[in-house]
């Protein structure tokens, strides 16, 4: 019996994506007919593969027609709403067999949490706070957007590099949902959700890695500490203090700790209350002052991460070029001489000597990191060329383990954070 045609909803109709076997039931798409991608994945509840075409790639992932409608919408809704989700390529219907198959663009650059976590050594719990506090934040703007997460959880959850923090991405949709505002029950029930996958996922690695039991408890320590972590982000941005009317100069340092921690504040209201007193309410946005700050001086587009320690590489050479000039150079004029003389020699250098791994701007931030600590090391600054030696010399030779400083997320190099115990 010849199949029934499917119906294809492509957001991107490129030549190779439209050929695809789209008829058949995802088990039968297979190399040499179908250009596959072996990539290592968690358990999952459904079929998923990758695929190239056109240059790209892509996941795609068979399910029932009704929870393949539903999550192609949710992660529509995230798009427009600019949070970190994989992005929405397509969705086909195959009546005949009453399956679909959702299409994602492939977040590039990125891992799943199983791979981070068997690279870091057990005694290393600060490394593992980065990848927690990278879950928390994703959490909580995912609630500020009043978006009902329902299975967050690790496995769920893609990580990219951000200089040297962690960018954690919304990557399974089909529990969500996405309201006008959620309640604090909601918000609640993911928070303990996550917590319980959390602590569930990493012992069941440790489990594997054979850690010692002692390791065990530690980590569901850690798990544990999620709703924390959670609850000190929610109230920084939704906290609602209470000043007299002489002391508005405590608005600067609101904003300030907020810019700090990459958010854009957008707006705020000053409402008396109990006659001199005034109440601050801070409306803020996504989580990126830094990056939108360097794009409007350089045109470049970078993570917040990124971004943050880029600044403080322009106006150090900000700095340099007033000493020079012996009166003070503004920074968007800095900023043009930066990119041209400083940022992209630089990053070539840096990506040349992590054998082009990542991205050429990621090899310039770690670039940057391993000057700053091993300056520190030394009591004076190395200069450009010993820490490009430093770089080099920590990329790992064997290419079956060559997770460089530009795609770890703490690097392969041992001091990425000096104060570690």
């Amino acid at each position: 019996m010849t199949p029934a045609t499917p119906e294809i909803l492509l957001r991107t109709p490129s030549p190779e994506l439209l050929s695809l076997p789209w008829d058949l039931p995802l088990e039968e798409w297979s190399p040499p007919e179908v250009p596959l991608r072996d990539i290592s994945v968690g358990p999952s509840r459904h079929l998923v593969k990758f695929v190239e075409a056109d240059e790209k790639l892509w996941a795609v992932k068979e399910m029932s027609p009704r929870l393949a409608r539903k999550e192609y919408e949710v992660l529509r809704k995230l798009e427009d709403m600019d949070l970190a989700a994989v992005r929405p390529a397509g969705l086909v219907i195959q009546p005949g067999r009453e399956t679909a198959i959702l299409v994602t663009r492939f977040l590039e650059g990125s891992w799943q949490y199983r791979r981070l976590l068997m690279r870091l050594p057990p005694d290393r719990p600060k490394h593992r706070a980065r990848l927690l506090d990278a879950m928390v934040g994703l959490l909580v703007d995912l609630h500020r957007h009043g978006v009902f997460w329902g299975d967050c959880s690790l496995a769920n959850t893609l990580f990219t590099r951000d200089g040297q923090v962690l960018q954690a991405w919304f990557v399974d949709a089909e529990t969500s949902e996405v309201h006008p505002q959620l309640s604090d029950g909601q918000r609640r029930h993911d928070i303990e959700i996550l917590t319980e996958n959390v602590a569930m996922g990493m012992i069941d690695l440790a489990v594997r890695l054979e850690r010692p039991p002692e390791i065990h408890g530690r980590l569901i320590d850690e798990a544990q500490g999620i709703a924390d972590r959670y609850t000190a982000l929610w109230e920084l941005l939704h906290e609602k203090p209470t000043f007299a009317f002489d002391d508005r100069y405590r608005i600067e340092g609101t904003v300030r700790r907020l810019n700090e921690l990459g958010f854009v504040v957008e707006e705020i209201s000053l409402q008396p209350v109990d006659g001199s007193d005034l109440r601050l309410n801070v409306r803020v946005g996504g989580r990126g002052y830094h990056s939108r700050h360097l794009r409007d001086l350089t045109s470049l587009t970078v993570g917040e991460g990124q971004a943050t320690i880029l600044l403080a590489d322009l106006h150090a050479y900000q700095g340099h070029l007033s000493q020079e000039a012996g009166e003070d150079v503004t920074e968007h004029d800095a900023a043009a001489r930066w990119v041209v003389d400083v940022l992209k020699p630089g990053e070539a250098r840096a990506h040349a000597a992590l054998d082009r791994v990542g991205s050429p701007i990621q090899a310039y931030c770690d670039l940057l990191e391993v000057r700053w600590l091993r300056s520190e090391e030394a009591g004076h600054d190395i200069g450009f060329d010993a820490a490009l030696d430093a770089l080099s010399r920590d990329v790992p030779t064997d290419s079956a383990a060559k997770m460089s400083v530009a795609e770890a997320p703490t690097g392969t190099i041992p001091a990425i954070d000096p104060d570690e115990t």
